[in-house]
Protein backbone atom coordinates (compact mmCIF):
# COMPACT_ATOMS: atom_id res chain seq x y z
CA UNK A 1 0.00 0.00 0.00
CA UNK A 2 1.02 3.86 -0.60
CA UNK A 3 -0.88 6.28 1.04
CA UNK A 4 -0.63 9.83 2.54
CA UNK A 5 -1.87 10.44 5.51
CA UNK A 6 -2.50 14.56 7.04
CA UNK A 7 -2.38 14.60 10.47
CA UNK A 8 -2.64 18.80 11.00
CA UNK A 9 -2.46 22.08 8.93
CA UNK A 10 -5.77 20.84 7.08
CA UNK A 11 -7.92 23.74 7.06
CA UNK A 12 -5.21 25.55 9.67
CA UNK A 13 -1.81 26.30 9.40
CA UNK A 14 -0.72 24.69 12.42
CA UNK A 15 0.18 21.23 13.79
CA UNK A 16 1.69 20.42 10.26
CA UNK A 17 2.29 16.58 10.38
CA UNK A 18 1.73 14.14 7.01
CA UNK A 19 2.19 10.36 6.98
CA UNK A 20 3.47 8.58 3.92
CA UNK A 21 3.54 4.64 3.78
CA UNK A 22 5.44 2.92 1.07
CA UNK A 23 8.13 0.38 0.20
CA UNK A 24 6.73 -1.07 3.53
CA UNK A 25 7.90 1.50 5.63
CA UNK A 26 5.85 4.54 7.36
CA UNK A 27 7.90 8.06 7.72
CA UNK A 28 6.58 11.87 8.74
CA UNK A 29 7.12 14.90 7.12
CA UNK A 30 6.94 17.09 10.30
CA UNK A 31 5.34 17.24 13.56
CA UNK A 32 4.49 20.40 14.74
CA UNK A 33 2.63 22.01 17.07
CA UNK A 34 -0.93 23.60 17.11
CA UNK A 35 -1.59 27.09 18.14
CA UNK A 36 -4.36 29.66 17.62
CA UNK A 37 -7.17 29.44 19.80
CA UNK A 38 -7.83 26.89 22.82
CA UNK A 39 -9.65 24.49 21.28
CA UNK A 40 -6.47 23.89 18.65
CA UNK A 41 -4.09 24.01 21.37
CA UNK A 42 -5.61 21.48 23.11
CA UNK A 43 -5.13 18.75 19.85
CA UNK A 44 -0.98 19.14 21.17
CA UNK A 45 -2.54 16.87 24.54
CA UNK A 46 -4.76 14.62 22.76
CA UNK A 47 -3.09 11.18 21.34
CA UNK A 48 -1.06 10.97 18.45
CA UNK A 49 -3.78 9.28 15.80
CA UNK A 50 -0.94 7.01 14.57
CA UNK A 51 1.49 4.36 16.52
CA UNK A 52 4.74 7.11 17.00
CA UNK A 53 7.07 3.49 17.21
CA UNK A 54 5.78 2.08 13.73
CA UNK A 55 7.35 5.50 11.80
CA UNK A 56 11.03 4.31 10.80
CA UNK A 57 12.10 8.01 10.35
CA UNK A 58 11.32 11.74 10.08
CA UNK A 59 12.25 14.58 7.23
CA UNK A 60 11.75 17.84 8.94
CA UNK A 61 11.13 21.22 6.74
CA UNK A 62 12.44 23.56 9.16
CA UNK A 63 12.37 24.55 12.76
CA UNK A 64 9.37 26.57 13.36
CA UNK A 65 7.35 25.44 16.69
CA UNK A 66 4.05 24.25 14.36
CA UNK A 67 6.25 22.19 11.92
CA UNK A 68 8.64 20.99 14.89
CA UNK A 69 7.13 21.58 18.18
CA UNK A 70 6.01 17.98 19.11
CA UNK A 71 9.18 16.44 18.27
CA UNK A 72 9.58 15.48 21.78
CA UNK A 73 6.28 13.98 21.99
CA UNK A 74 6.77 11.69 19.77
CA UNK A 75 10.22 10.61 21.33
CA UNK A 76 8.30 10.46 24.61
CA UNK A 77 5.56 8.13 23.11
CA UNK A 78 7.90 5.70 21.61
CA UNK A 79 9.53 7.08 18.02
CA UNK A 80 13.50 6.06 17.58
CA UNK A 81 14.20 6.59 14.65
CA UNK A 82 16.50 9.40 13.13
CA UNK A 83 15.46 12.71 12.24
CA UNK A 84 16.90 14.35 9.24
CA UNK A 85 16.95 18.52 9.10
CA UNK A 86 19.13 20.92 7.45
CA UNK A 87 22.52 22.01 10.04
CA UNK A 88 21.04 25.14 10.63
CA UNK A 89 17.64 23.91 11.75
CA UNK A 90 19.38 21.67 13.66
CA UNK A 91 21.10 24.36 15.14
CA UNK A 92 18.01 26.82 15.96
CA UNK A 93 16.18 23.35 17.29
CA UNK A 94 18.68 23.44 19.92
CA UNK A 95 16.77 26.29 21.44
CA UNK A 96 13.35 25.92 20.05
CA UNK A 97 12.29 22.88 21.71
CA UNK A 98 14.42 23.52 25.25
CA UNK A 99 12.40 26.97 25.29
CA UNK A 100 9.27 24.98 24.44
CA UNK A 101 9.99 22.23 27.37
CA UNK A 102 10.63 24.73 29.61
CA UNK A 103 7.08 27.09 28.78
CA UNK A 104 5.45 23.26 28.85
CA UNK A 105 6.99 22.53 32.34
CA UNK A 106 6.41 26.05 33.46
CA UNK A 107 2.38 26.23 32.33
CA UNK A 108 1.77 22.59 34.22
CA UNK A 109 3.16 23.85 37.59
CA UNK A 110 0.77 26.91 37.14
CA UNK A 111 -2.54 24.41 35.92
CA UNK A 112 -1.19 22.33 38.75
CA UNK A 113 -2.18 24.72 41.24
CA UNK A 114 -5.31 25.40 40.33
CA UNK A 115 -5.84 22.02 40.40
CA UNK A 116 -4.87 21.11 43.32
CA UNK A 117 -6.54 24.11 44.97
CA UNK A 118 -9.40 22.48 43.57
CA UNK A 119 -9.27 19.24 44.28
CA UNK A 120 -8.71 17.93 41.00
CA UNK A 121 -6.25 15.54 39.32
CA UNK A 122 -2.91 16.58 38.59
CA UNK A 123 -1.46 16.63 35.23
CA UNK A 124 1.69 15.86 33.50
CA UNK A 125 3.43 18.44 31.03
CA UNK A 126 3.33 17.80 27.16
CA UNK A 127 6.90 16.74 27.33
CA UNK A 128 10.09 17.93 29.15
CA UNK A 129 13.56 19.00 28.53
CA UNK A 130 15.13 15.24 28.79
CA UNK A 131 12.69 14.74 25.81
CA UNK A 132 14.21 17.47 24.60
CA UNK A 133 17.60 16.70 24.89
CA UNK A 134 16.64 12.65 23.15
CA UNK A 135 14.95 14.22 20.54
CA UNK A 136 17.94 16.61 19.72
CA UNK A 137 20.49 13.41 19.74
CA UNK A 138 18.11 11.69 16.81
CA UNK A 139 19.19 14.98 14.44
CA UNK A 140 21.18 14.10 11.38
CA UNK A 141 21.98 17.08 9.22
CA UNK A 142 21.95 17.10 5.87
CA UNK A 143 23.21 19.48 3.18
CA UNK A 144 20.80 20.79 0.62
CA UNK A 145 20.69 19.02 -2.85
CA UNK A 146 22.35 16.09 -1.50
CA UNK A 147 20.60 12.60 -2.11
CA UNK A 148 20.14 10.25 1.11
CA UNK A 149 18.75 7.23 1.84
CA UNK A 150 16.49 7.39 5.36
CA UNK A 151 15.75 3.78 5.02
CA UNK A 152 15.96 0.99 2.08
CA UNK A 153 14.62 1.67 -0.94
CA UNK A 154 13.70 5.59 -0.20
CA UNK A 155 15.92 8.14 -0.93
CA UNK A 156 15.42 12.17 -0.07
CA UNK A 157 16.98 15.35 -0.95
CA UNK A 158 16.20 19.18 0.36
CA UNK A 159 16.10 22.21 -1.89
CA UNK A 160 16.28 25.68 -0.25
CA UNK A 161 12.94 26.83 0.17
CA UNK A 162 13.76 30.68 1.18
CA UNK A 163 11.27 30.83 4.32
CA UNK A 164 13.52 31.14 6.91
CA UNK A 165 17.21 30.22 7.97
CA UNK A 166 17.51 26.43 7.31
CA UNK A 167 14.27 25.99 5.60
CA UNK A 168 13.72 23.10 3.01
CA UNK A 169 11.04 21.46 0.64
CA UNK A 170 12.02 17.86 0.66
CA UNK A 171 11.62 15.55 -2.20
CA UNK A 172 10.84 12.16 -1.57
CA UNK A 173 11.48 8.84 -3.96
CA UNK A 174 10.89 5.26 -4.10
CA UNK A 175 10.35 2.17 -6.12
CA UNK A 176 6.91 0.77 -6.12
CA UNK A 177 7.27 -2.82 -5.30
CA UNK A 178 4.52 -3.72 -7.12
CA UNK A 179 5.16 -2.19 -10.37
CA UNK A 180 8.46 -1.40 -10.82
CA UNK A 181 7.69 2.47 -11.06
CA UNK A 182 9.62 5.15 -9.21
CA UNK A 183 6.98 7.44 -7.70
CA UNK A 184 8.35 11.05 -6.91
CA UNK A 185 6.63 13.42 -3.80
CA UNK A 186 7.39 16.91 -3.23
CA UNK A 187 6.60 18.92 -0.01
CA UNK A 188 6.73 22.34 -0.12
CA UNK A 189 7.13 22.95 3.40
CA UNK A 190 6.70 26.47 4.03
CA UNK A 191 7.84 28.78 0.94
CA UNK A 192 9.33 32.05 0.86
CA UNK A 193 8.52 35.32 -1.06
CA UNK A 194 10.56 36.23 -4.11
CA UNK A 195 11.96 39.54 -2.29
CA UNK A 196 13.26 38.45 1.20
CA UNK A 197 16.47 39.17 2.88
CA UNK A 198 19.17 36.90 4.15
CA UNK A 199 17.68 34.38 1.37
CA UNK A 200 17.78 33.52 -2.28
CA UNK A 201 14.34 32.55 -4.17
CA UNK A 202 12.93 29.18 -3.31
CA UNK A 203 14.03 26.53 -5.50
CA UNK A 204 13.24 22.68 -6.57
CA UNK A 205 12.60 20.36 -9.33
CA UNK A 206 10.21 19.52 -11.76
CA UNK A 207 8.37 15.85 -12.80
CA UNK A 208 6.71 15.19 -10.03
CA UNK A 209 3.91 12.51 -9.18
CA UNK A 210 2.44 14.33 -6.47
CA UNK A 211 3.18 17.51 -4.96
CA UNK A 212 2.20 18.95 -0.94
CA UNK A 213 2.20 22.65 -1.13
CA UNK A 214 1.27 25.24 1.76
CA UNK A 215 -1.71 27.66 0.80
CA UNK A 216 -1.31 30.46 4.14
CA UNK A 217 -1.52 33.79 1.54
CA UNK A 218 -3.47 31.23 -0.72
CA UNK A 219 -6.31 33.98 -1.18
CA UNK A 220 -4.21 37.29 -0.54
CA UNK A 221 -1.21 39.33 -2.05
CA UNK A 222 1.05 41.80 -0.55
CA UNK A 223 1.56 44.98 -2.30
CA UNK A 224 4.76 45.07 -4.36
CA UNK A 225 7.26 46.08 -2.81
CA UNK A 226 11.26 45.70 -2.51
CA UNK A 227 13.30 45.46 0.35
CA UNK A 228 14.47 49.03 0.22
CA UNK A 229 10.88 50.35 -0.19
CA UNK A 230 9.73 47.49 2.96
CA UNK A 231 12.50 49.43 4.43
CA UNK A 232 11.07 52.16 3.80
CA UNK A 233 7.66 51.39 4.75
CA UNK A 234 8.80 50.34 8.52
CA UNK A 235 10.64 53.89 8.65
CA UNK A 236 7.69 55.35 8.42
CA UNK A 237 5.34 53.47 10.82
CA UNK A 238 8.49 53.93 13.89
CA UNK A 239 8.66 57.39 12.96
CA UNK A 240 4.89 57.80 13.62
CA UNK A 241 4.45 56.01 16.20
CA UNK A 242 7.94 57.48 18.04
CA UNK A 243 6.06 61.08 17.26
CA UNK A 244 3.00 60.15 19.07
CA UNK A 245 4.94 59.85 21.85
CA UNK A 246 4.57 56.04 23.32
CA UNK A 247 5.49 53.06 22.79
CA UNK A 248 5.72 51.29 19.98
CA UNK A 249 5.11 46.92 20.53
CA UNK A 250 5.69 44.88 17.91
CA UNK A 251 4.66 41.04 18.99
CA UNK A 252 7.13 38.99 16.86
CA UNK A 253 7.81 35.42 15.87
CA UNK A 254 11.24 34.69 17.90
CA UNK A 255 12.65 33.01 14.57
CA UNK A 256 13.64 34.86 11.56
CA UNK A 257 11.35 38.39 11.90
CA UNK A 258 13.34 39.39 15.06
CA UNK A 259 16.09 39.47 13.07
CA UNK A 260 15.19 40.52 9.66
CA UNK A 261 13.60 43.92 12.19
CA UNK A 262 16.63 44.44 14.31
CA UNK A 263 18.59 44.26 10.88
CA UNK A 264 16.07 47.08 9.19
CA UNK A 265 15.73 49.03 12.57
CA UNK A 266 19.53 49.06 13.03
CA UNK A 267 20.36 50.00 9.72
CA UNK A 268 17.73 52.83 9.65
CA UNK A 269 19.26 54.15 12.99
CA UNK A 270 22.77 54.03 11.85
CA UNK A 271 21.51 55.68 8.83
CA UNK A 272 19.40 58.40 11.14
CA UNK A 273 16.26 57.88 9.24
CA UNK A 274 14.56 57.01 12.49
CA UNK A 275 14.60 59.11 15.60
CA UNK A 276 17.62 57.63 18.19
CA UNK A 277 15.73 55.72 20.34
CA UNK A 278 16.01 52.10 22.64
CA UNK A 279 14.84 49.20 20.93
CA UNK A 280 14.27 45.99 23.23
CA UNK A 281 14.21 42.50 21.93
CA UNK A 282 12.40 41.13 24.78
CA UNK A 283 12.83 37.39 23.92
CA UNK A 284 15.37 34.97 25.25
CA UNK A 285 14.73 32.86 22.82
CA UNK A 286 14.65 35.34 19.85
CA UNK A 287 18.53 36.08 21.66
CA UNK A 288 19.53 32.83 21.36
CA UNK A 289 18.23 32.75 17.92
CA UNK A 290 19.92 35.47 16.87
CA UNK A 291 23.38 34.05 17.69
CA UNK A 292 22.23 31.51 15.29
CA UNK A 293 22.13 34.09 12.88
CA UNK A 294 26.06 35.47 13.54
CA UNK A 295 26.96 31.79 13.27
CA UNK A 296 25.83 32.05 9.53
CA UNK A 297 26.11 35.07 8.43
CA UNK A 298 28.31 34.28 5.90
CA UNK A 299 25.95 32.52 4.12
CA UNK A 300 22.89 35.30 4.09
CA UNK A 301 22.31 37.74 1.46
CA UNK A 302 21.60 41.50 1.36
CA UNK A 303 22.72 42.50 4.27
CA UNK A 304 23.22 46.01 4.71
CA UNK A 305 26.03 46.43 7.74
CA UNK A 306 28.98 44.47 8.03
CA UNK A 307 28.47 40.99 9.64
CA UNK A 308 30.68 41.72 12.42
CA UNK A 309 27.75 44.57 13.20
CA UNK A 310 24.90 42.40 12.43
CA UNK A 311 22.52 42.97 15.16
CA UNK A 312 24.53 44.63 17.73
CA UNK A 313 23.69 48.49 17.44
CA UNK A 314 24.73 49.99 20.43
CA UNK A 315 20.89 51.25 20.53
CA UNK A 316 19.73 47.53 21.01
CA UNK A 317 19.14 45.51 24.57
CA UNK A 318 18.39 41.83 24.50
CA UNK A 319 16.54 41.15 27.02
CA UNK A 320 16.37 37.44 28.88
CA UNK A 321 16.26 38.77 32.65
CA UNK A 322 12.71 38.31 34.30
CA UNK A 323 13.43 41.80 35.92
CA UNK A 324 14.74 43.59 32.79
CA UNK A 325 11.57 42.67 31.32
CA UNK A 326 9.47 44.28 33.85
CA UNK A 327 11.27 46.96 34.09
CA UNK A 328 10.68 47.80 30.38
CA UNK A 329 7.55 48.38 31.21
CA UNK A 330 7.61 51.16 33.50
CA UNK A 331 9.24 53.38 30.05
CA UNK A 332 6.32 55.32 29.25
CA UNK A 333 7.21 56.50 25.79
CA UNK A 334 9.98 56.50 22.95
CA UNK A 335 10.76 52.71 23.31
CA UNK A 336 10.89 50.01 20.58
CA UNK A 337 9.50 46.94 21.99
CA UNK A 338 9.52 43.57 19.65
CA UNK A 339 8.64 40.51 21.85
CA UNK A 340 7.29 37.36 21.21
CA UNK A 341 4.79 35.46 20.46
CA UNK A 342 4.20 37.02 17.29
CA UNK A 343 0.70 36.23 17.57
CA UNK A 344 0.21 37.55 20.71
CA UNK A 345 -1.01 34.41 22.38
CA UNK A 346 1.41 34.11 24.96
CA UNK A 347 4.56 35.37 26.29
CA UNK A 348 6.02 38.08 27.62
CA UNK A 349 4.48 40.56 25.07
CA UNK A 350 1.35 39.93 26.73
CA UNK A 351 2.29 41.90 29.90
CA UNK A 352 3.96 44.81 27.21
CA UNK A 353 0.33 44.98 25.64
CA UNK A 354 -1.19 45.27 28.91
CA UNK A 355 0.79 48.32 29.71
CA UNK A 356 0.47 50.01 25.95
CA UNK A 357 -2.63 49.07 24.65
CA UNK A 358 -4.99 51.11 26.65
CA UNK A 359 -2.50 54.73 25.62
CA UNK A 360 -3.91 56.55 22.87
CA UNK A 361 0.17 57.37 22.21
CA UNK A 362 1.26 53.88 22.05
CA UNK A 363 1.64 51.85 18.81
CA UNK A 364 1.05 48.47 18.29
CA UNK A 365 2.35 47.31 15.07
CA UNK A 366 1.39 43.58 13.44
CA UNK A 367 4.29 42.45 10.95
CA UNK A 368 3.18 38.97 10.41
CA UNK A 369 -0.01 36.46 10.19
CA UNK A 370 -2.33 36.28 12.97
CA UNK A 371 -4.09 33.14 12.95
CA UNK A 372 -7.81 33.15 13.29
CA UNK A 373 -8.97 33.17 17.41
CA UNK A 374 -5.36 34.62 18.54
CA UNK A 375 -5.29 37.68 20.63
CA UNK A 376 -3.33 39.06 17.68
CA UNK A 377 -6.13 38.34 15.24
CA UNK A 378 -8.98 40.26 17.43
CA UNK A 379 -6.98 42.98 17.93
CA UNK A 380 -6.15 43.61 14.21
CA UNK A 381 -10.02 42.99 13.60
CA UNK A 382 -10.85 46.22 15.38
CA UNK A 383 -11.85 44.86 18.76
CA UNK A 384 -12.77 47.77 20.85
CA UNK A 385 -11.61 46.07 24.20
CA UNK A 386 -9.58 42.91 24.86
CA UNK A 387 -8.91 40.09 27.66
CA UNK A 388 -5.32 39.67 29.00
CA UNK A 389 -4.69 37.35 31.19
CA UNK A 390 -8.15 37.39 32.58
CA UNK A 391 -9.18 41.01 32.99
CA UNK A 392 -10.26 43.73 30.12
CA UNK A 393 -8.65 46.40 28.60
CA UNK A 394 -9.75 48.96 26.26
CA UNK A 395 -7.98 49.31 22.91
CA UNK A 396 -6.71 52.88 22.66
CA UNK A 397 -3.68 52.46 20.89
CA UNK A 398 -2.94 53.27 17.49
CA UNK A 399 -3.25 49.28 15.80
CA UNK A 400 -0.85 49.26 12.31
CA UNK A 401 0.22 46.41 10.33
CA UNK A 402 3.11 45.80 7.61
CA UNK A 403 2.65 42.85 5.62
CA UNK A 404 6.01 42.56 3.80
CA UNK A 405 7.25 40.87 6.71
CA UNK A 406 6.04 37.68 6.50
CA UNK A 407 8.27 35.04 6.06
CA UNK A 408 5.42 33.00 3.63
CA UNK A 409 5.01 33.60 -0.35
CA UNK A 410 1.56 34.84 -1.10
CA UNK A 411 -0.80 34.18 -3.58
CA UNK A 412 0.83 35.12 -7.04
CA UNK A 413 4.17 33.48 -5.78
CA UNK A 414 2.79 30.66 -4.50
CA UNK A 415 1.25 29.70 -8.28
CA UNK A 416 3.87 30.92 -9.63
CA UNK A 417 6.18 28.17 -7.70
CA UNK A 418 3.58 25.55 -8.37
CA UNK A 419 3.45 26.20 -11.96
CA UNK A 420 7.03 26.38 -12.09
CA UNK A 421 7.03 22.67 -10.52
CA UNK A 422 4.85 21.61 -13.19
CA UNK A 423 1.83 19.50 -13.46
CA UNK A 424 2.02 16.54 -11.15
CA UNK A 425 0.95 13.26 -12.65
CA UNK A 426 -0.96 12.47 -9.60
CA UNK A 427 -2.14 15.59 -7.99
CA UNK A 428 -1.60 18.29 -6.04
CA UNK A 429 -2.51 18.36 -2.09
CA UNK A 430 -2.91 22.14 -0.87
CA UNK A 431 -2.32 22.13 2.82
CA UNK A 432 -1.63 24.62 5.86
CA UNK A 433 -3.96 27.31 4.77
CA UNK A 434 -7.17 27.51 5.93
CA UNK A 435 -10.18 26.29 3.83
CA UNK A 436 -11.04 29.49 1.81
CA UNK A 437 -6.83 30.40 1.15
CA UNK A 438 -6.60 26.90 -0.30
CA UNK A 439 -9.86 27.17 -2.31
CA UNK A 440 -9.30 30.31 -3.86
CA UNK A 441 -5.79 29.32 -4.45
CA UNK A 442 -7.31 26.09 -5.77
CA UNK A 443 -9.37 28.19 -8.35
CA UNK A 444 -6.53 30.49 -9.38
CA UNK A 445 -4.31 27.35 -10.18
CA UNK A 446 -7.49 26.38 -12.99
CA UNK A 447 -7.54 29.32 -14.21
CA UNK A 448 -3.82 29.12 -15.16
CA UNK A 449 -4.59 26.09 -16.61
CA UNK A 450 -4.46 23.28 -13.78
CA UNK A 451 -7.16 20.68 -13.65
CA UNK A 452 -8.59 21.71 -10.24
CA UNK A 453 -10.01 17.85 -10.33
CA UNK A 454 -6.87 16.94 -9.71
CA UNK A 455 -5.93 19.82 -7.23
CA UNK A 456 -7.14 18.32 -3.62
CA UNK A 457 -7.51 20.05 0.01
CA UNK A 458 -7.31 17.21 2.64
CA UNK A 459 -9.56 17.49 5.44
CA UNK A 460 -7.85 17.43 8.90
CA UNK A 461 -7.17 13.65 9.60
CA UNK A 462 -7.97 12.23 6.34
CA UNK A 463 -5.54 9.74 4.16
CA UNK A 464 -5.08 9.09 0.35
CA UNK A 465 -4.56 5.71 -1.70
CA UNK A 466 -1.67 7.35 -3.79
CA UNK A 467 -1.13 3.85 -5.56
CA UNK A 468 -2.16 4.72 -8.75
CA UNK A 469 -1.88 8.39 -10.55
CA UNK A 470 -5.41 9.45 -9.11
CA UNK A 471 -5.79 9.19 -6.04
CA UNK A 472 -8.69 7.83 -3.42
CA UNK A 473 -9.87 8.90 -0.33
CA UNK A 474 -10.20 6.48 2.57
CA UNK A 475 -11.37 8.77 4.30
CA UNK A 476 -11.25 10.27 7.99
CA UNK A 477 -10.33 9.15 11.45
CA UNK A 478 -12.44 9.51 14.30
CA UNK A 479 -12.90 13.31 14.59
CA UNK A 480 -10.34 15.06 17.01
CA UNK A 481 -11.93 18.68 16.45
CA UNK A 482 -14.90 19.19 14.72
CA UNK A 483 -13.96 22.06 11.72
CA UNK A 484 -15.78 24.95 12.65
CA UNK A 485 -13.44 24.85 15.72
CA UNK A 486 -10.52 25.51 14.04
CA UNK A 487 -10.70 28.99 13.47
CA UNK A 488 -12.72 30.31 16.25
CA UNK A 489 -14.37 28.30 19.28
CA UNK A 490 -16.35 29.11 22.40
CA UNK A 491 -13.47 30.54 24.35
CA UNK A 492 -13.11 33.35 21.80
CA UNK A 493 -17.17 33.86 22.01
CA UNK A 494 -16.74 33.51 25.91
CA UNK A 495 -14.29 36.37 25.87
CA UNK A 496 -16.09 38.33 23.62
CA UNK A 497 -19.81 38.17 25.53
CA UNK A 498 -17.52 39.19 29.02
CA UNK A 499 -16.92 42.15 26.96
CA UNK A 500 -20.54 43.20 25.15
CA UNK A 501 -22.12 42.06 28.80
CA UNK A 502 -20.00 44.91 30.78
CA UNK A 503 -20.48 47.60 27.58
CA UNK A 504 -24.08 46.84 28.17
CA UNK A 505 -23.96 47.23 31.98
CA UNK A 506 -21.90 50.09 31.86
CA UNK A 507 -23.73 51.87 29.20
CA UNK A 508 -27.06 51.44 31.21
CA UNK A 509 -27.36 54.03 33.68
CA UNK A 510 -30.32 52.76 35.39
CA UNK A 511 -29.23 50.82 38.24
CA UNK A 512 -32.85 48.57 38.60
CA UNK A 513 -32.75 47.76 34.91
CA UNK A 514 -29.21 46.91 35.26
CA UNK A 515 -30.18 44.27 37.65
CA UNK A 516 -32.85 43.04 35.34
CA UNK A 517 -30.49 42.13 32.91
CA UNK A 518 -28.56 40.42 35.23
CA UNK A 519 -31.71 38.47 36.28
CA UNK A 520 -32.63 37.80 32.70
CA UNK A 521 -29.01 35.99 32.50
CA UNK A 522 -29.01 33.96 35.43
CA UNK A 523 -32.77 32.71 34.62
CA UNK A 524 -31.42 30.86 31.75
CA UNK A 525 -28.31 29.36 33.28
CA UNK A 526 -31.02 27.80 36.21
CA UNK A 527 -33.21 26.77 33.19
CA UNK A 528 -30.08 24.81 30.99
Amino acid sequence: MTAISFFGAAGTVTGSCSMVEAEGRKFIVDCGMFQGNKSVRKLNYEPFPFDPSAADFLLLTHAHIDHSGLLPKLVRHGFSGPIFCTGPTADLLDFLLMDSARIQESNTERENRKRQRRGEDLVAPLYEERDVRETIERLQPIEYGSWFDPASGISARYWNAGHILGSASVEVKFGERETGNTMRILFSGDIGPDEKVFYAEPEAEKGFDYIVCESTYGDRERDDYTLASRRDALRKELSDGLARGGNIVIPCFAVERSQELLHDIGYLLTKGEIPDCHVFLDSPLATRVTEVFIKYAGTLEDIEVNEAELFRNDRFRLVEDVKDSMAINRIDGGAIIISASGMADAGRVQHHLKHNIWNRKSTVLFVGYQAPGTLGNIILSGADAVRIHGKEFKVRAEIRRLGNYSAHADQSELVDWIVERGRPAGCLFLNHGDDEARAALRDLLGERGMDTSRIHLPQFDETFDIAADTPQSKGRGKPRIADDQLTRDWYNDYAAFIIDLGKALESESDLDKRRELIGRLEAELQRM
